[in-house]
């Protein structure tokens, strides 16, 4: 009996990534190749050619979907934006107290820093950091994180919605520069012990502002 041929319906081939995709999934699948290959060789030293055959298209095919190497580098930064201020929001909506929210949204966003595949490292830790549009998603992501941050205090305090949003900046923008500074050293300071220093002065911060003052009831 002759031995069956590779490719036969008993076996069939690996699926070429040329084969022709739905526009989102083929977007989303440039947009992983291109966050793998800033976050190995940063914005300059990689080429259009080398997204293309990490993705395994054509680079005819990557510019149909993104106009230059910066649209997609910012379409990239973007995208890490969005998981980012995620993270916070899950982390929030599943803590019972405001101490379990600081420090779940304290680890939830450390998790990422330090997870490979986050490209956290594309957007916080570019060489295009000095370029306005990558500098304009870096404060929209810190601004959006306060803001998630704010309607919790809102919603636990008498202080009004603009004093709200300046504390949970100011807990975003503390978190957000606390990374930046461990990125580099990871290696020698365990990523527990930045918990354990960051909660302990976060919540003597947060914990101190007044709850809501409730009304005395009617009757």
């Amino acid at each position: 009996m002759s031995r069956r041929r590779r490719g036969t319906r008993d076996s069939p081939p690996p699926r070429d990534r040329r084969l022709r995709l739905p526009r989102d999934e083929r977007r989303a699948q440039l947009l992983g190749a291109a966050q793998e290959a800033f976050a190995e060789s940063g914005y300059h030293a990689t080429a259009m050619d080398d997204i293309a055959v990490r993705a395994g298209v054509s680079k005819p095919v990557l510019y149909q979907h993104f106009s230059s190497k910066l649209d997609l580098y910012l379409a990239v930064a973007e995208s890490v934006s969005d998981e980012v201020v995620r993270t916070i929001d899950s982390a929030l909506d599943t803590g019972q107290t405001n101490h379990a929210r600081i420090s779940g949204c304290l680890s939830r966003f450390f998790e990422f820093v330090e997870s490979p595949s986050s490209g956290y490292s594309v957007l916080f830790q570019s060489d295009m950091a000095s370029e306005p549009a990558v500098s304009a998603i870096v404060e929209r992501t810190r601004r959006a994180c306060g803001e998630s941050m704010g309607r919790v205090l809102a919603e636990e305090t008498d202080l009004s919605w603009d004093e709200c949003v300046l504390l949970g900046t100011a807990m975003a923008g503390m978190a957000q520069a606390a990374a930046l500074s461990w990125y580099s050293r990871r290696d020698t300071m365990a990523r527990e012990r930045v918990l354990e220093l960051l909660s302990t002065i976060a919540w003597r911060g947060w914990g101190a502002v007044p709850p809501r003052t409730t009304s005395v009831a009617q009757g």
